[in-house]
């Protein structure tokens, strides 16, 4: 029984270290292949799929989350006369962390599921094995251009989520807790710096980063069949938010 467990954990451990490896790999062949030519057509095409449908839904996501911000915390502050700090609390939540881990998160649903469905119906029906018949690097075709829309397209989705994140909290603010619309924007404009929205912006040019190859990854390894497209959309979502939240800690720790 003991040796049955030890072989299991054995088996996962060697398991997720050749996933490792393999995404290791396809990391090193796509840098290669950024030194090729760039498809700027395909990239184009790529930002307006992946980013401007996700208009949306970070949207929303953001604007009730700067209102739920505000719903929390006002009241408190009001109550110990530091209403007059709310506006930067909100600014700041939203654009160091909210802002672009809720982003990241949101585009690891919508985008990372997308470049997995797509890959991995492309693999099933055989089609990227016509690339490499048609002597077309899949690499250079399928992956440099959702990695270079990714790495753009999530960080403007930062800024616009970070804006109407703000904005729901100071209508929540000046509507609902009675905080002056000066009182809110002044505290904005005299304690959150330029760093505090950039430094955001760093961590969603990673997020957008790791969305992308790992949906490309599931994609391609994908196991034959239906039910296979399904599983590897599935494992690219639980794969990115994971991988999101553990590089957000790193990068917290590095950049502030």
């Amino acid at each position: 029984m003991f040796l049955r467990i030890l072989e299991a954990i054995g088996g996962f451990v060697i398991r997720r270290l050749e996933g490792f490896g393999t995404i290791v790999l396809l990391y090193k062949e796509t840098m290669v292949q950024l030194t090729h030519r760039m498809r700027f057509r395909s990239i184009l095409d790529q930002m307006s799929h992946l980013g401007v449908d996700s208009l949306l839904i970070v949207s929303l996501t953001m604007l009730f989350t700067g209102a739920v911000i505000t719903l929390q915390t006002a009241e408190k502050f009001i109550e110990f006369g530091a209403q007059g700090t709310v506006g930067a609390l909100v600014a700041i939540a939203i654009g160091r962390e909210l802002g672009p881990v809720l982003v990241g998160v949101v585009c690891a649903g919508r985008v990372g599921a997308a470049i997995t469905a797509e890959i991995s119906t492309m693999k099933v029906t055989e089609q990227i094995d016509a690339l490499r018949v048609m002597a077309v690097s899949p690499v250079n075709y399928l992956i440099v251009p959702r990695m270079l829309a990714c790495m753009i397209v999530v960080p403007i989705l930062t800024v616009f989520g970070d804006v109407i994140g703000v904005v729901g909290g100071w209508a929540v603010a000046v509507y609902y807790s009675g905080i002056s619309s000066y009182m809110f924007m002044d505290a904005i404009h005299t304690y959150v710096d330029t760093y505090d929205l950039t430094g955001g912006l760093i961590k969603s040019i990673f997020f957008g980063n790791v969305i992308a190859v790992l949906g490309c990854y599931y994609g391609l390894t994908c196991p034959d069949g239906a039910e296979g497209v399904g599983r590897a959309t599935t494992r690219t979502v639980v794969a990115s938010i994971i991988v999101i939240f553990i590089l957000n800690a790193a990068l917290t720790f590095i950049l502030y």
